[in-house]
């Protein structure tokens, strides 16, 4: 008789709490997913003035720049085409640029082969 009594006081307590979990109610501003940390968008790149790539990535992903060992140095790749270190980078006007990406050590040497554990970052151009 008393477990009777508990089952549906439960299922209320149930039902009233999945009912208030979850609602947005109308005119809330909706939760946007985390930035990829891994990338940089025009609009980044719009906010200020960068003069060359290198600029950009030292200011919004210094981080990018930290060599994590002893050996190796970060590569660097323009439109998939390898340019070299991070020194290429001051080659590249901000203007011309789609978006920047990095690559930890692991995925660069897993697409790119040896002499990448250090990462990489890839830069894509408007064509």
């Amino acid at each position: 008789m008393t477990r009777l009594r508990l089952v549906p006081a439960w299922a209320v307590i149930v039902l009233a709490a999945s009912a208030c979990g979850g609602a947005i109610p109308n005119g809330s501003p909706q939760l946007s997913p985390p930035p990829d940390r891994n990338l940089i968008t025009p609009e980044e790149l719009s906010q200020r003035r960068f003069s060359t790539v290198y600029a950009a990535i030292e200011t919004l992903r210094p981080n990018w720049l930290t060599l994590r060992g002893p050996d190796g140095e970060v590569q660097v790749y323009l439109d998939e085409q390898h340019l070299g270190n991070v020194r290429t980078l001051l080659t590249i006007p901000v203007p011309s640029v789609q978006s920047i990406r990095h690559l930890d050590g692991i995925a660069a040497s897993a697409r790119y082969g040896r002499d990448h554990e250090q990462g990489a970052i890839l830069v894509f151009t408007h064509h």
